[in-house]
Order: C-alpha cells, then structure tokens, then sequence
C-alpha cells in the first residue's frame, strides 16, 4: 500500500495563514515528503469556496512543484472534466508531464459544485456524458499522430496538440468514485478509483469489492482512499490537536456538499444514500464519528498502523493522507509526516510483515 499526500489548501477564517504563506507551505511540504518517499502529492481544484478550498489552478503549483521535486510524482485529483474544455485539458497535462519529467498522475471526475457549473456554463444533468467524451479527447490526444473528434459537443480536425505527454502510453488516469455505478465504470475504463474525502468507509468498502469483481485487465486496479491523519509520538496530543482540526475541516466539507446533498440535482441523485450519515454531521462533528466513520486516522504510529490494515486488507492501494486536513500548523504538519514516513509506512513496504 503506497502512501500519498492530498490537499485542499484550506485556509480556515481562524487561521494566521496568508495565501502567500499556505502555497509556500505546501509546496515545501512536498519538497520534504519528497525526501521522505512517500509516493505522491494529490492537489484538488475547486472553486469560490472561501476557506474550504484556494486551489483553484492546482496545475500551476503543481509545475511549481515539479521544480522542488525529483522523485514524488504530482497528482490532480481532479479535473472537473465537464468544466473545461478537452483540448485545454490535454495540454495541460502533457505540459505538466513535461515540467515533471513524467511524474504526473491524472485525476479526472464529474466536480459537485452547482456554483461552479453556473459560472463555467456546465449542465449537471449532462455530466457523465461530458466527462465520457471530454476523456474520450484525452485519450485520443496521447495518441500519435493529429488529434480528430467528432462528438455530440466537440468537434475538430488535425489538431496538432503540443507538447506531448512524457510517460508511454500516458501517465496513469484515475477518477473520483462515489456512486455505485462511478466505480462501474471506472472497472470498465480501466482508471484507477479515487474515493473520500466524504463517503464513510463502510460504503466505500462496499463500493471496492464491486469495483475489483468488474475490473477484467490484465493490470492491476488501483484504489486510493483519502483520509484525515495526524500521527505523532504522544497519541493524546494528537487526539487533541486532531479533534479541533478535523471538526473545522469536516464541518467545512459537509457544509460545501450540502446543497447537492440536500437537492436533487439531475445525475447527483446517489449522493441521497449519504442522508444518513449527513444528518449524524449535521448534529455536531467530532473525532469519534470521523473515526467510526473510517475518514479519519489519529494516534502513535503504532495506533495508526493498526487502523490502517483494515484498508489494506479490503485492496486499496493507496491512502492519501490529508496530514492536518489544512487546519494545523505547517510545523505540527511536518512532524507528523516525518513520523509517519519513519515509523508507519515500512510496516507497509513490500515483504513487511503484517
């Protein structure tokens, strides 16, 4: 099981931070989990959420991460796909592959912002259909030769798209997985699946073995779960320092999701089978139900390695730790990822023992 580092770039009202001081935070954070191997940094990309979310162009700091780094490989999860158009997207992400030297990892996925589709002129109703052709795109632009397409949205003839991608075939393409069907599909497109940070772990488990009984490739299917972490060497300070952070940064999420959650938006209607465990948020968020939840991992790092087998032992293949969820100070941040690497992530290594 391979260990990543997710972002949000939160930056709470409570906060001391600059916008300033969060980019350059997190992009030495990066350079240090390069020296410490884990295997990736994943930066989302969302949009007026004040707070919650200032990556709004994730491929710019990812290019400035490419320049601190040698050996992480740099993750956008995602690209909201149905807000951008397919041949911007393309070049970006051989761009990107260039700028890394072929260290890109791309995300891709449906975004769940009504206030994003507004602006950025998408229909909700019509998502899965622009994500299916929008990939359709990227896929045919890491092909050799002229790019051509003829769609129900698109079309375009002998497009020669520069540069190109590094990494042969392509770098390897994932998407946000929460309903049901998503992980379907995600089996039949062969893309890895990217689950969190929101949906309870006892559903994604679920979600998981229908995902691995329909994947058919001969590769195999790659799995990441996003969580909450905070391991440090006294478990009580981490519990306590943990249950303030993570109480915002839940509490933040939900109150984003909240009015897909709540409405029926055309295409969005799965995210319904969270009523219940929205409604348990809704009555006060704390590091209990987090961790009842399966989204949060907080303690030793022997605490940690131990709540942690449960997800390798159901196939995920990859735990995106969200070390903080923004919410702490880079200096705590940076203490717990170097434990973490140190003391929790060769009891995963290949060979280690159970």
């Amino acid at each position: 099981m391979r260990f990543d580092l997710f972002y949000e770039l939160a930056l709470p009202a409570h906060s001391a931070r600059s916008e300033t001081t969060l980019y350059a935070d997190t992009l030495a954070e990066i350079a240090l989990a390069d020296e410490l191997g884990y295997g990736c940094a994943w930066l989302v990309e969302h949009h007026f959420m004040r707070a919650y979310s200032h990556a709004s162009k994730p491929e710019i700091l990812l290019g400035a991460a490419a320049a601190r780094s040698t050996r992480i490989r740099l993750g956008h999860a995602i690209i909201p796909l149905p807000l951008h158009h397919p041949v911007h997207v393309a070049e970006r992400v051989a761009t990107l592959d260039v700028l890394s030297g072929g260290r890109l990892e791309v995300g891709i996925g449906r975004g769940f912002s009504p206030r994003e589709y507004a602006v950025f002129g998408g229909d909700m109703a019509d998502s899965r259909a622009l994500v299916e052709e929008n990939l359709a795109v990227l896929r045919a632009s890491f092909r050799p030769g002229a790019l051509n397409h003829r769609g129900r949205r698109y079309a375009f003839d002998d497009l020669d798209i520069v540069p190109r991608v590094v990494q042969q075939p392509h770098p390897p393409l994932w998407t946000a997985a929460v309903s049901p069907e998503t992980w379907d599909w995600a089996a039949a497109q062969q893309l890895g699946a990217l689950a969190g940070p929101f949906k309870p772990w006892f559903m994604v488990e679920q979600d998981l073995r229908r995902y691995r009984s329909a994947w058919t490739h001969a590769e195999a299917p790659r799995a990441g779960m996003t969580l909450g972490v905070l391991c440090l060497a006294d478990g009580a300070r981490a519990k306590a320092l943990a249950q303030e952070a993570f109480r915002w940064f839940y509490g933040e999420l939900y109150r984003t999701t909240l009015p897909v959650l709540e409405k029926l938006y055309p295409g969005y209607e799965h995210l319904h089978e969270l009523g219940r465990f929205r409604s348990l948020m809704k009555l006060g968020v704390n590091l209990g139900l987090t961790d009842f939840a399966g989204l949060t991992v907080v303690g030793t790092p022997q605490e940690c390695i131990a709540r942690l087998r449960k997800y390798q032992a159901a196939g995920i293949t990859h735990i995106l730790c969200a070390f903080g969820a923004g919410a702490l100070d880079t200096a705590t941040t940076r203490e717990s990822m170097t434990l973490f690497a140190r003391e929790v992530m060769p009891a995963f290594a290949a060979g280690a023992r159970a």
